[in-house]
């Protein structure tokens, strides 16, 4: 029996931090090793262009794209690992979505109104239209189920709408994708706890997975604890939920126990808070560099990944190609 499919990619936008860790990547590794699952994961380095990234910088940022997130977990053997642009397949399905989605229904997409206020200066279309294309990354491998957080049940939902239309007006092929919800924890900024951590608030903001010790320490020496006027403190919060994820279960119930009887010192969490984190990322470090040093591999490694999602998607455009009429 066939195994589910699941898919996920993430934009090569920046080094991975560890907002993208504990929101995606951690999730996927999982689910990767569970051997449940059909594992489709890619860098989506064509959504990347509705940014406002250089070639150049894009370029470089595919490559480390791949090392890190092989270097914290995701197995070319048992995932098909690839970048989005190297089936342009994904680009031919998007058109033939435009033209079964009303545009109305992506006017009223949230994240289209959040990134056109981050970026007012490069609204682009591309800004618009960025759920079709991501509903045919979907689509594409007709996968069973997308793990997201709850801000991208939307996506989810067009994309099923945009599977029923197409079925409707053509033939019944494409599944409808169900959200595999996941608990994503919500990493906030270390100098602004009220924000979610993002690489575009400052480097100041994020831990990346790359970040060597000394790093990772005086970032965490700078971490917000206290909240004017009192009352409870996000930047605290944001710090246990760090020993949460990366230290032992002992070590973080005892500061959750002192922060409850207010005989914490913030001092010690960070302490400890960095010391954890560099201790659970060493093994990422010392495979990054490694990897690093290896482009032929990773070009091989996205190669070998291409021609597997590559059979796939050109046998489903192959199909959609006679329901719709062309070629």
């Amino acid at each position: 029996m066939a195994k589910p499919i699941i898919i996920s990619g993430i934009q090569p936008t920046g080094n991975l931090h560890i907002g993208n860790y504990l929101g995606a990547v951690k999730n996927w590794v999982e689910l990767q090793n569970s051997g449940k699952y059909e594992m489709y994961i890619f860098i989506a380095d064509l959504h990347s262009l509705t940014g406002n990234m250089s070639a150049l910088d894009r370029r470089e940022q595919i490559i480390r794209t791949a090392v890190e997130l092989m270097a914290a977990g995701i197995n070319p053997e048992k995932t098909v690992f690839f970048v989005q642009s190297h089936i342009t397949e994904h680009s031919e399905l998007a058109w033939i979505f435009n033209c079964v989605c009303p545009i109305s229904e992506l006017e009223r997409m949230t994240q289209f109104k959040d990134k056109s206020e981050r970026q007012v200066k490069n609204i682009n279309t591309g800004l618009l239209t960025y759920p079709i294309l991501q509903a045919a990354d979907i689509l594409m491998y007709k996968a069973a189920k997308v793990p997201v957080g709850q801000d991208q049940i939307q996506h989810i939902e067009l994309t099923r709408d945009i599977a029923r239309w197409f079925n409707n007006r053509f033939e019944d092929y494409f599944p409808e994708t169900e959200p595999l919800l996941t608990e994503t924890p919500k990493v906030m900024s270390l100098l602004e706890p009220a924000k979610k951590m993002s690489k575009s608030l400052g480097e100041g903001h994020v831990i990346e997975l790359a970040d060597e010790p000394k790093v990772i320490e005086k970032k965490i020496k700078k971490a917000v604890t206290a909240t004017e006027g009192g009352g409870e403190a996000p930047g605290v919060a944001n710090l246990l939920l760090f020993l949460k994820n990366f230290a032992d279960k002992s070590v973080y119930d005892q500061f959750v126990e002192e922060e409850k009887t207010g005989k914490i010192q913030y001092g010690d969490l960070k302490k400890q808070v960095s010391d954890s984190i560099s201790s659970y990322f060493q093994n990422f470090r010392d495979i990054r560099e490694e990897l690093m040093l290896d482009h032929d591999k990773i070009a091989e490694t996205l190669i070998v990944g291409a021609e597997k999602a590559s059979a796939v998607a050109k046998k489903t455009m192959e199909d959609v190609r006679r329901m719709v009429g062309v070629r």
